[in-house]
């Protein structure tokens, strides 16, 4: 199986999806260097788009993410990893996901 790095410049998105919830954590890329550091060191590494370079998820905070299981789309371009989230927070803003916010409720009609 050979991930292709080759369709974004580089990057595949990478879905991080929480072990034993089923719960999607966040999106990230990654790029042939940080998933070769998620492989080996078993802690999700993405490349950050604004900071230009790999950074092991929770280097700051402490909230990384083991690596339980990584899968591979049919196009061999997008990965999801599922992980167990150390600190139960994966979002920046101190949220467990960075999908806790709802379009709909958001914008609701009166």
């Amino acid at each position: 199986m050979n991930i292709d790095f080759k369709k974004s410049n580089g990057l595949v998105p990478v879905i991080a999806q929480e072990y034993g919830t089923n719960e999607i954590l966040m999106l990230g890329y990654m790029n042939k260097e940080a998933f070769d550091l998620t492989i080996e060191t078993k802690i999700v590494h993405y490349f950050s788009r604004s900071k230009n370079r790999i950074w092991k998820k929770g280097e700051e905070s402490g909230h990384i993410q083991k690596l339980i299981d990584l899968r591979v789309d049919c196009d061999e371009d997008t990965l999801l990893v599922i992980v167990e989230q150390v600190g139960n927070t994966a979002c920046h803003t101190g949220a467990k996901s960075c999908f806790y916010r709802s379009y709909f409720e958001d914008n609701k009609q009166t």
